[in-house]
């Protein structure tokens, strides 16, 4: 048990460091939100090809990704949007927030909490497995939620713009340049190897301490009565139904792992972007970034502790 202990605390101590430091820098003033949001452009724009890039690049194992595993990913993500589309007007009036809340049930920060998590756990493979994942969800993830807006507020969907922001992703250039180098055997010279593994080892940390930053404790009150059944549904319900559904399909233990991680993560930091630019409640969807960040900290550590104890995690 003690072991299953550490494993845990160990996975999950690095984030709750990044971001209680960036959430202490903002409060004694070193600070401001106006610089964290431009970091944070910078960050995502800059820093995370490289992470993306520098994950596939590294691997330095025979590495494989099944179709199936991706396969069953992509199409739980798509039936949970589905199912959501359909059940959450029925149950929520106002149409402000039935985006808000299907968004942050089905779309998780998977980026930020997946790559490194996977990581820390199972070494440069559950990177690579993540990293391939991200790749290919983060677009489902961006497609789907214009979408979902569009639909809400009575818009028109455009199918150009839309592929346009898809392809000219930061992270989906970094992963498909990273992929293209491990498929063809190019390797960087020595010069420039260490400058981008650097980069790369830069973005998690900086990226966590911009996201405790902009963390803020007020204001969750009037929304209680939305917040805490969907970060129950968010952070407990579907990381246990992937959990017997990885089962059940025969996924093997980096597999479960990473497909915990894309469901069982907090709400990802663009959703209230999204969302207070595209007619959704956006102090709602900021109060579900805010919260779920807090409280997946403590349900990754349980999964995370469980999985050790039946030997999903060695």
């Amino acid at each position: 048990m003690l072991s299953s202990f550490l494993i845990a605390i160990n996975a999950v101590m690095p984030f709750m460091v990044y971001l209680g430091f960036g959430y202490l820098t903002r409060r004694i003033g070193l600070v401001d939100e106006p610089f964290l949001n431009k970091l944070n452009t910078v960050v995502f724009k800059c820093f995370f090809p490289f992470l993306m890039f520098w994950n596939l690049y590294n691997v330095d194992t025979v590495f494989h990704v099944r179709g199936r595993f991706i396969a069953l990913c992509v199409g739980s993500l798509v039936l949970l949007w589905v199912l959501l589309g359909l059940t959450v007007p029925r149950i929520v009036k106002a149409k402000d927030k039935q985006s808000v809340i299907i968004q942050a049930i089905y779309r998780s920060n998977f980026v930020l909490f997946g790559i490194p998590m996977a990581e820390s756990v199972f070494g440069p493979t559950g990177a690579a497995t993540a990293t391939v994942l991200v790749a290919i969800v983060v677009p489902l993830y961006n497609a789907s939620a214009v979408i979902l807006f569009e639909i809400y507020r009575g818009g028109n969907i455009k199918p150009l713009p839309l592929l346009k922001n898809i392809v000219t992703n930061p992270l989906i250039l970094g992963a498909l340049v990273g992929l293209a180098f491990l498929l063809l055997g190019i390797h960087l010279p020595a010069s420039l190897e260490k400058p981008v593994s650097e980069f790369s080892g830069l973005t998690t940390p900086l990226a966590l301490f911009v996201l405790g930053g902009t963390l803020h404790f007020s204001a969750i009150r009037t929304n209680r009565r939305y917040l805490w059944p969907v970060i129950a549904i968010k952070l407990v319900a579907l990381p246990l139904a992937v959990t017997f559904l990885a089962g059940f399909f025969g996924f093997s233990n980096v597999e479960r792992f990473v497909f915990l991680i894309m469901s069982g993560a907090p709400v990802a930091v663009s959703s209230f972007t999204m969302a207070a630019n595209m007619g959704g409640d956006g102090e709602l969807a900021g109060q579900f970034v805010f919260l779920s960040t807090l409280v997946s900290l403590g349900t990754l550590f349980a999964f995370i502790f469980v999985y050790h104890m039946v030997g999903f995690v060695a």
